[in-house]
């Protein structure tokens, strides 16, 4: 390596490699940010109690168990480890000033957060095939839908996602840092680190634009185009009433991708002309409010969820009644 600044330790090696994080660096002129990092903590509990809610019941009721809900229960595992991997780190290195990281965690904490976000995108693809396939094709839909083509779609998108992080993480592997390891966000992001290297990134470079369309733009374009075809669909029912019941099927689903894809489109559309502050709270808030909001519109807005909860309490509280003197 070349000259390196006195503030940054000299060895530079993959298995020493030091990340900063400072709160100077990640926000510029913000007083009391603390209060944002326990906001965060908040969503967080929010998060795993709302996936964990979501997950129970669908293991718990039978009548859960189908195709859809296979997706469904993707969908909350993977926002409560995605939000587990994220806002625990994201804490303790703003709040409590740890702002150092091993070159081998910063690859972990990076193939694990963009990892679950991934999964995210490509969890609402099959949501939106789920229903695709409800509305287009009702009468063949439990041959279209089955547990089987569920759970090998969701398969290929874990092995999707895996291998394209494993590749991000060797081309990292291949390169050297000279001048500095500071990175100028709130988690080990890939096209920040790739470009501190002073060596060629350009394999680094070009993945850096191939994932998001792989993980992002491509599924957007998919979930669109089956909405295309649902609303082509529903023009073709004479009753509206039955236009109306069955676009309600997908409500919960649109406020999902909604959810996702909104912030998102913001962020890439307006990156060159935000601030920096604003930017890194709204990626920050892009990663972890999702999470904490799709198990509340699941609860709300699917019926059979709602039905299984108030089943299912129902079915606890009537042990307990009887144990009271007044029902014994």
């Amino acid at each position: 390596h070349s000259s390196v600044d006195p503030s940054i330790p000299s060895a530079l090696s993959n298995n020493d490699f030091i990340v900063f994080f400072t709160n100077k660096i990640g926000f510029i002129g913000l007083p009391n940010m603390k209060y944002y990092y326990v906001f965060l903590f908040f969503v967080f509990i929010i998060s795993v109690l709302g996936n964990t809610v979501v997950m129970t019941v669908i293991c718990l009721d039978q009548n859960l168990r189908t195709p859809k809900y296979v997706a469904v229960f993707n969908l909350a595992f993977v926002d409560l480890l995605g939000s587990t991997a994220l806002v625990p780190k994201v804490i303790d290195i703003f709040l409590f000033n740890h702002n150092s990281i091993t070159y081998n965690d910063c690859m972990a904490f990076f193939f694990f957060c963009y990892s679950f976000l991934s999964m995210q995108s490509l969890n609402l693809v099959a949501l939106s095939y789920d229903r695709l396939m409800a509305i287009m094709f009702p009468l063949h839909y439990h041959v279209k839908v089955t547990h089987k083509i569920m759970f090998s779609l969701i398969l290929f998108f874990w092995l999707l996602v895996f291998i394209s992080n494993i590749m991000a993480i060797v081309l990292l592997t291949r390169l050297s840092f000279c001048n500095s390891v500071v990175i100028n966000s709130y988690f080990c992001d890939y096209g920040l680190i790739h470009r501190l290297a002073c060596n060629d990134n350009f394999p680094s470079y070009v993945l850096g634009h191939i994932l998001p369309v792989l993980i992002l733009w491509i599924p957007l374009v998919i979930i669109l185009f089956s909405y295309i075809c649902i609303g082509h669909a529903l023009g073709k029912v004479a009753a509206s009433e039955e236009r109306v019941k069955a676009f309600k099927t997908c409500t919960a689903h649109i406020s999902l991708v909604a959810i996702y894809y909104v912030p998102i489109l913001i962020s890439f559309t307006m990156y060159a002309n935000i601030h920096q502050n604003a930017r890194i709270i709204n990626l920050s808030l892009t990663s972890v409010v999702p999470p904490m909001l799709n198990p509340i519109i699941y609860v709300l807005q699917t019926q059979e969820i709602k039905c299984s909860i108030k089943k299912l309490i129902q079915i606890k509280s009537i042990p307990l009644l009887s144990s009271l003197p007044l029902f014994s």
